[in-house]
């Protein structure tokens, strides 16, 4: 359908709230639907179904389609992804996945990393960290997927962090980042990561790309970018506290 088409339909559906009109609105953009569940995809893989987030989505956007007001000069596009992210993102806080001892290996990991990383002069290796906390390679990797799907607590936060790399001339509120030193500290620690945990943050954060899109440019499973995806989040962190700066994940 071409703008000119969707555009009437919309003027159409705000004059008159034809639910004829609303369908055709939602068949419209569910392809943004499928778009934000597959990039929410690197937390909950192996937790949900894609089928299921799209289903939270799905309601997001007729949210967004009842909300959305013609009148100010918003892209549709913009508004309705935040709506179907934070739609997504409800339902699965709403499970109550993340106890607290989650949180706390969470936490543990990232210290891991630090003391690891002092002692060692260099990032730790998988086997090292595993050895450290005195578990075997499968453990530690299941690890890394528990403490992923932790990381939605705060998803909204840590990708603002991002965002601000991306476009140096975006506002810093003074909830979120300090001055550009963050911007500045976060950039050079992300070129430090090692190549594929480096792949995956540039290819999620920057490119935008969904996990399986992910898998097919680095050859490997769903599984295993999320688990780089961990692993680069938490070395971010660790690096992050040694320079007094809080990475808000």
């Amino acid at each position: 359908m071409d703008k000119r088409e969707i555009d009437a339909i919309w003027l159409k559906y705000s004059k008159t709230r034809d639910e004829k009109a609303k369908t055709v609105i939602i068949e419209n953009y569910v392809y943004l639907v499928k778009l934000v569940a597959g990039r929410l995809g690197i937390y909950l893989n192996q937790y949900v179904d894609l089928d299921d987030l799209v289903g939270y989505g799905i309601l997001g956007l007729i949210d967004a389609i009842d909300k959305f007001d013609l009148n100010k000069n918003v892209k549709f596009e913009t508004y309705a992804s935040l709506r179907i992210r934070g739609a997504i993102l409800d339902a699965i806080r709403k499970l109550d996945w993340v106890p607290r001892t989650l949180r706390k290996k969470q936490k543990e990991l990232d210290k891991v990393y630090v003391e690891l990383e002092t002692k060692l002069g260099r990032r730790p290796e998988d086997v090292e960290v595993a050895s450290f906390l005195g578990i075997s390679l499968d453990e530690y990797n299941e690890l890394l997927k528990d403490v992923n799907i932790s990381a939605l607590v705060s998803i909204d936060e840590y990708t603002f962090q991002f965002e601000t790399i991306k476009d140096p001339k975006a506002p810093l509120p003074d909830d979120y980042v300090e001055d550009k030193e963050m911007k500045e500290t976060l950039a050079e620690l992300i070129e430090k990561l090692p190549e594929r945990e480096r792949k995956v943050i540039f290819l999620y954060y920057f490119e935008e790309l969904t996990l399986k899109e992910i898998s097919k440019v680095l050859e490997v499973s769903e599984s295993r970018v999320s688990q780089l995806h961990t692993k680069a989040v938490s070395r971010l962190r660790a690096s992050l506290r040694k320079y007094n700066m809080i990475l808000p994940l």
